[in-house]
């Protein structure tokens, strides 16, 4: 144990949680270059959907036995839960890269704590700690200074930044929602069921829109194709298991701190491979969209873990969909 009481399997977890879906936003990017964005994110989320369910149900618990076969309402609350998560965030994410950085996306939708906090205090009609206020103050203040219209170069298409922002709303919905929605008790299970849903609605969403009809298999690129197995694999499989792991071994504030390492580690990433530009706004802005995201997780405290995680540490994680 270090310093910081963390030991190295968790410090190695807490790393690749860090580094992989900071990571996710540069795939997207990538993968979105020469495959239609909604087709992707539905490819993506059902095969991670397929492969995670299969395991959940196949493997045994602590008493042996093997998971029963989830009912029609555990469906209902998945496909709900999917669709807002995997559609409406993750896939909304996936449309906006074709017209902003994977940085700027990932600093936007740093915003989902803010949204969380807002929603959760309009639903449930408690009084707002100040610190809380604040912070959503300062966040959507970061906000504006990103999105608002600009000129020149460096300029952030308003179109693209205001979609990032919907997903960010969207994600923030299903998060609240799964906090109490009937789902297995088994993590795997539960998050397989909602990739499954999720990936399912964005292909029926993107063939709705003719991008069957439209897209070309020997236009995709090589480099597309390796980054959705990717994000099937690491974004999805790989990363997911060290978060589900962290939350039963390490403290949620420090789970949590991911909420705004990752948009750093997306910029930095976007910045070094794709040649993205970082301007004096983008810096400003997201500094102070990442200060707020600190002071909203911070006030939280170790008062409840991130919603959906409980005993099923399912998908519905709400600080970013990556």
């Amino acid at each position: 144990m270090g310093r910081s009481g963390l030991s190295p399997k968790a410090w190695l977890a807490l790393l690749a949680v860090y580094i992989i879906w900071g990571s996710t936003y540069l795939a997207i990017r990538v993968a979105v270059r020469t495959v239609p964005p909604l087709l992707a994110a539905g490819g993506r989320w059902t095969l991670a959907g397929i492969l995670m369910l299969s395991f959940g149900l196949r493997s045994r618990g602590e008493s042996g036995e093997r998971p029963s076969w989830p009912s029609a309402r555990q469906w209902g609350s998945a496909a709900i839960i999917g669709t807002a998560l995997c559609l409406g965030g993750n896939g909304l994410v996936s449309v906006a890269e074709k017209r902003i950085s994977s940085g700027m996306a990932a600093l936007l939708i740093a915003t989902v704590p803010l949204f969380v906090a807002l929603f959760d205090f309009l639903r449930n009609r408690a009084r707002m700690p100040m610190s809380v206020i604040a912070g959503l103050a300062l966040g959507f203040g970061g906000t504006a200074v990103l999105v608002r219209p600009q000129h020149g170069a460096g300029a952030v298409d308003t179109v693209g930044a205001l979609t990032v922002l919907a997903a960010g709303a969207a994600w923030a919905a299903g998060s609240l929602y799964a906090r109490n929605a009937s789902l297995p008790e088994r993590p795997a299970v539960a998050t397989g069921m909602e990739m499954l849903c999720g990936g399912i609605a964005s292909l029926v969403v993107s063939a709705i829109g003719g991008d069957f009809s439209s897209f070309h298999p020997a236009a995709v690129s090589a480099r597309s194709l390796l980054a959705i197995g990717y994000l099937v694999v690491f974004g999805s499989l790989v990363a997911f298991s060290a978060y589900v792991w962290l939350l039963r071994n390490v403290r949620i504030s420090i789970v949590t701190t991911y909420a705004y390492v990752n948009p750093l580690v997306a910029v930095l990433l976007g910045w070094l491979i794709l040649n993205e530009h970082v301007t004096s706004t983008v810096f400003v802005g997201g500094s102070i969209i990442i200060a707020a995201v600190a002071i909203i997780v911070a006030s939280s405290g170790e008062r409840r873990p991130p919603p959906g995680t409980g005993n099923r540490a399912d998908l519905a994680m709400e600080e970013l969909p990556t």
